[in-house]
């Protein structure tokens, strides 16, 4: 998992293709569609990619309290069955001046094309989501 720091330059990061923010904390898609982009890895960054809830788009801490109940239904994600293949990730509690981040760092695939809810979902640019249905014509 990350550092400290390591997560602060995250969050400063404004244009990437490997994070996302958001101080919502109940888009169970917005979630599942960014974790499937960052195991999909379509830029081959070969790198981890980062949901990063309690975080304002603009880098900054929304002041979230970051809950047991949170970090779980994050974790669950993985296995509710809506991401196949299921991908390797890892899900922590940072805790900073101005509030809690929920992190899930999410690996790149080794079977892709990794799918949410059937369709395949890859990120080119921060907060740009595609997707498309397998069999589907883009």
């Amino acid at each position: 998992m990350l550092t400290e720091i390591q997560l602060t330059t995250l969050m400063s990061s404004l244009e990437a293709d490997n994070i996302e923010r958001t101080e919502s904390v109940n888009k169970a898609d917005k979630f599942g569609q960014a974790i499937c982009a960052f195991a999909n890895d379509l830029p081959n960054h070969r790198q981890p990619g980062y949901l990063l809830v309690g975080v304002k788009d603009d880098g900054t801490l929304s002041g979230l309290k970051v809950t047991d109940e949170l970090l779980t239904s994050l974790g669950a994600i993985r296995s509710d069955g809506n991401i196949l293949p299921q991908p390797f990730m890892n899900v922590a509690k940072y805790s900073l001046n101005g509030g809690d981040v929920a992190v899930v760092e999410v690996f790149p695939s080794d079977l892709p094309p990794v799918r949410y809810k059937g369709r395949t979902w890859i990120q080119i640019r921060s907060a740009i989501l595609i997707n498309w249905k397998v069999g589907q014509n883009a």
